[in-house]
């Protein structure tokens, strides 16, 4: 196993107990019916009411789950053993029925014979991927013809800050950031210590690789709000559940929604 992919397997193995324990996460409230899906998506990706699809990169599959009370036939992928363990816990727990599987992203075409309606990856999935040009490979093996590919998604503009909101020019950089951390977006106060490999990918390459694959763009969207709060004391969570700036004057692009067509 290559370095980058050991160090953040043993990353993600690491903080899936810390985030099932999170505020953040509020398992209890998912159990008792809350959906981790936000209504953007939902309504972005449309009906899926018998539909097939594949979640990329799941984490302990609450996104999985919630797709599957939207009526999906659904089907989780991620490189932590540890979050695929709770993954299936959960789905027993809440009594919707899921199929979740260890594995990295570039070796699933080796891993999993089959293909679907919907291919759904989101929040914080790219910067892991040193290859998208794999990915969107990936991508499109698994898309049955007139499949969808939705991906909603950390804004690349945000790689030029750094968590104090100074330049941190490393947007067009090929390099992986090896960052050595303690908590995480979930828990910031937790202890566990961790390292990863992450990727920088501008949204020229992100389009490019999908539309390399034979891809069609439906649509790009972009939004001035974020899904966790990558600036620490600057942000608040609305009612709506997002993040935005206190300052109500500073709107930059912090997420991006895009769905492409096989």
């Amino acid at each position: 196993m290559d370095d980058y992919l050991k160090a953040n397997k043993d990353r993600w193995d690491k903080l899936t107990s810390v985030h099932a324990n999170s505020k953040y996460y509020d398992i209890e409230g998912f159990k008792n019916g809350k959906s981790n899906l936000m209504p953007l998506e939902i309504k972005e990706v449309g009906d899926v009411k018998d539909k097939t699809l594949l979640h990329l990169q799941c984490h302990f599959g609450m996104g999985t789950l919630s797709w599957v009370r939207e009526g999906a036939i659904a089907t989780g992928v991620d490189l932590s053993e540890e979050s695929i363990n709770l993954a299936k816990q959960l789905s027993k727990d809440i009594n919707a029925p899921a199929n979740f599987i260890c594995s990295d992203i570039y070796d699933l075409p080796n891993v999993l014979n089959e293909k679907f309606d919907v291919v759904f990856t989101s929040y914080g999935v790219l910067c892991w991927l040193p290859d998208l040009k794999k990915w969107a490979k990936v991508i499109s093996h698994f898309l049955k013809p007139g499949g969808i590919f939705y991906i909603v998604e950390d804004h690349p503009f945000m790689n030029i800050f750094d968590e104090n909101f100074k330049i941190n020019p490393s947007y067009f950089s090929k390099e992986p950031n090896i960052q050595e951390s303690t908590g995480s977006y979930a828990d910031r106060k937790s202890g566990v210590k961790t390292k990863s490999y992450q990727w920088s990918h501008p949204v020229s390459e992100i389009i490019n690789s999908l539309v390399d694959e034979g891809l069609k763009i439906e649509f790009l969207h972009e939004f001035p709000l974020s899904g966790w709060e990558p600036f620490p004391g600057m942000m608040e969570r609305d009612d709506d559940g997002w993040y935005r700036f206190k300052d109500k004057n500073t709107e930059i692009p912090l997420l991006f929604s895009l769905k492409a067509k096989s």
